[in-house]
């Protein structure tokens, strides 16, 4: 089960039949240990990784990584008050973290000052959080395991002495 998932996750357009050829099973077995994989949860949902540095336009969003510091709650611990923030909508992902900060909060916006509204507005003002720390993403290199190569040529000058 576990090859299965490695498989999948580096590519999930891997048939069942070519699974099954690489692990020396049948197709219809991995196609029932797929099916049983996404009934139970494991397999959440099955994505394409773009390489948004290419597909760049004048409406592509901006995205940032926000340190959260928290207090967490009695008996309830960071679980309430992560939820509260990955239920807003601009959230794309929420992790709990060890280290400085207890929340790193991933946000998409269409623009920095959208993203800086929904720290100001949503974010730094609810209860229990203690302070925060914004970075905006400039460029990617590598997401999920994957290179993401950039076509464009070097239009820096070269310097010589």
């Amino acid at each position: 089960m576990k090859e299965i998932l490695e498989i999948l996750e580096k590519d999930a357009r891997t048939t069942p039949e070519e699974i099954a050829r690489m692990l020396n099973m049948t197709p219809k077995g991995v196609a029932n240990t797929i099916k049983k994989l996404e009934k139970d949860g494991v397999i959440l949902k099955y994505k394409a990784i773009i390489n948004k540095e290419i597909d760049r336009d004048d409406n592509s969003e901006v995205r940032a990584l926000i340190e959260v510091r928290i207090t967490p709650q009695k008996n309830l611990g960071f679980e309430s008050v992560a939820e509260r923030i990955y239920k807003f909508p601009e959230v794309a992902s929420c992790y709990l973290m060890s280290g400085t900060y207890d929340l790193l909060v991933v946000v998409e916006g269409k623009n920095i000052n959208t993203v800086a509204n929904f720290v100001a507005e949503k974010l730094s003002p609810m209860e229990h959080v203690r302070g925060t720390v914004t970075h905006f993403i400039l460029k990617k290199y590598k997401e999920d395991g994957d290179i993401l190569k950039s076509f464009e040529k070097n239009k820096r000058q070269a310097i010589t002495l």
